[in-house]
């Protein structure tokens, strides 16, 4: 992560890597001012005052890794960002006017595409604020998941048949309230279905009866056509008076070209092939002049049927106008646009016929609300009993976090109202000592209360319900001696199956870190580039004994190397390991920097 021009910062990058990684410096030195970037660069709201003074803006970036098929990535694909490598790179810049902007994967985004990424990516514990576990269905999602497989099959059963039942109950109102509407719409359909039964029109009726009305209105023109062809093929007029030839028809020349050529045919085989087509074509002849003769015998000037036709075209041509004035999407159009519309329109009137449909829709949708409630019944049942488990899991860790007499309540309501996960609200709720009544968990505890409470949880939760990234800020306020080394370990457990990033002022802390960031203050009393740096382990013990004593004596430094010693020791016997790890695909972790500074011993 790189800041620049944030408080006294004007120009740091954190290497962070997997594990537990510490901030330390002195007071004022900039270490909160990492938590304030990482809340900026997370979508929190930004306040124009933390910006460097003199400076026109501030800028906070970060580079993740992350599962390319995971949430994060999704989310950030939809907005238009890129992944390099299975990185994402994000940005967050603030004016000094309070004006602010938001990058994503290379790509200006709006700032709330942050918090829909900070979702899956981050949970940040201050001292102020919480972006873990605010809202009453995050908490509902953190016991489900703490309750695990116990919960697991009637979710799902839950989840479907919420579904369902949603789908039911909006097809039952929607039948209901638009009830005239469909009434008027079926009367419509009904008249317009009677009206075409009444026609009966046949399919290219309309198509057959044009031809017929053009051939009707024509005889005359069509008699003298096929008269006149007729003659030409064969000499003789096509009625019913034939009388001799006046001239020679096509017929009696194909023949007198035939036989010339069947008489020559014998001296030349080509020839004798041209005779046999010449036949031929007489043949094709005969056969064109007897069906032109035919179709003259046939013509008949017939008004009444031309009347009538006309009368049935009009009736057809009213239908279409009515029903089909335009090609349908089938291209259909005319009489079998008209049949087209008829057969659709009488599948849409089965629909809007109710026929007890709207009756059959209620029954179906209360036979799932009964179902609904009874597995709500057992999901309630099985988070109340989650929830007494988890109670009593983060007193155990309260008690050993020097919060003795504090106690957290998990709040498990149950209304009537169905809901997508049932009929339950759940509220963590935080009695801080023993005196005080149960509050809201943000309201509940100070500052370094609060963080120890969510220590405790993320303890608790850390295999049920893991983030790839948690940031703790002092969570060791308050605290000393062996309530210390109890935080530092179990930071360190539950830096095993997650990034941790821990701003703490106790050494008992930062011995158990994996990797130990300070920050330096210079002269003018503000942050360079080379300001933030990563100690190696003779810097390591030179920090820890000024968090110790507040200068670097030979005491001061022996014990820093006892608790590296006693740190190293009990993280490899975990005295009190997180639960195993969840089976998901690996988390996304803040990527390591490979332009880590080490700060040699002292």
């Amino acid at each position: 992560m790189r800041i620049r021009e944030l408080g006294v910062i004007r120009d740091a990058r954190l290497p962070l890597g997997p594990g537990l990684t510490v901030i330390t410096g002195e007071t004022g030195a900039g270490k909160t001012m990492v938590v304030t970037g990482l809340g900026l660069l997370m979508g929190e709201r930004a306040d124009a005052a933390a910006v460097r003074t003199g400076a026109e803006s501030a800028s906070v970036e970060g580079r993740l890794s992350v599962d390319p098929t995971g949430p994060a990535a999704l989310r950030a694909l939809d907005a238009g960002g890129e992944l390099e490598g299975g990185e994402l790179l994000i940005a967050r810049t603030l004016s000094a006017t309070g004006r602010s902007r938001a990058h994503v994967g290379g790509r200006s985004a709006p700032v709330g595409v942050l918090a829909e990424l900070a979702e899956h990516l981050l949970a940040v514990h201050g001292q102020t604020d919480q972006l873990r576990l605010r809202s009453a269905v995050q908490q509902l999602r953190v016991l489900d998941a703490f309750a695990g497989a116990e919960l697991d099959a009637d979710r799902v059963a839950y989840a479907e048949r919420w579904v369902r039942w949603r789908r039911l109950a909006a097809e039952h109102d929607d039948l209901a309230a638009h009830a005239a509407d469909r009434a008027r719409e079926a009367e419509l359909l009904r008249l317009g279905l009677e009206d075409v039964e009444r026609a009966d029109p046949g399919p290219g009726e309309d198509v057959a009866l044009k031809e017929e009305a053009g051939r009707l209105a024509h005889v005359e023109v069509l008699r003298t056509a096929a008269a006149t062809a007729h003659q030409a093929l064969t000499g003789e007029s096509a009625g019913a008076e034939e009388g001799p030839a006046t001239d020679a028809g096509a017929d009696s020349l194909l023949q007198t070209a035939r036989r010339a050529l069947v008489q020559a045919g014998e001296h030349d085989p080509a020839l004798a092939q041209l005779a046999g087509r010449a036949g031929e074509l007489s043949y094709l002849l005969a056969d064109l002049s007897a069906e032109i003769a035919e179709y003259a015998a046939g013509l008949e000037v017939d008004p009444a049927r031309l009347a009538a036709v006309e009368e049935r075209r009009a009736q057809l041509t009213a239908l279409v106008r009515r029903y089909a004035p335009a090609p349908d999407g089938d291209g259909l159009e005319g009489v079998d646009a008209v049949l087209a519309w008829a057969q659709r329109s009488a599948a849409r009137l089965l629909e809007l016929d109710d026929d007890g449909r709207l009756e059959r829709l209620a029954g179906e949708r209360d036979a799932v609300e009964r179902e609904l409630h009874e597995i709500a019944g057992r999901l309630t049942t099985a988070r109340t009993r989650a929830a007494r488990e988890l109670e009593e899991r983060v007193a155990a860790e309260l008690n050993a976090l020097a919060m003795p007499s504090a106690r957290v309540r998990v709040d498990v309501r149950s209304g009537e109202g169905l809901g997508p996960h049932g009929c339950d609200t759940v509220e963590l709720q935080l009695a801080a000592h023993s005196g005080a009544g149960f509050r809201p968990l943000a309201k509940g505890a100070s500052g370094g209360e609060l963080s120890r409470v969510m220590l405790a949880l993320e303890v608790v939760l850390a295999g049920a319900d893991p983030v790839p990234t948690m940031v703790f800020d002092e969570v060791d306020a308050g605290v000393g001696g062996r309530a210390a080394v109890e935080i530092g370990r179990r930071l360190s457990a539950l830096a095993r199956s997650t990034q941790v990033v821990v701003v703490t002022h106790l050494a008992q802390v930062a011995a158990f870190a994996d990797a130990h960031l300070t920050v330096v203050k210079t002269d003018d009393g503000s942050v360079t580039e080379s300001g933030v740096v990563r100690l190696d382990d003779s810097g390591r013990v030179e920090e820890l004994a000024r968090m110790l004593s507040g200068r670097g004596s030979g005491t001061a430094r022996a014990h820093a190397e006892e608790l590296l010693r006693s740190s190293r020791a009990e993280a490899e016997v975990a005295a009190a390991p997180p639960r195993a790890p969840s089976r998901r695909a690996r988390q996304p972790r803040v990527r390591r920097s490979t332009a880590t500074a080490e700060r040699p011993g002292g």
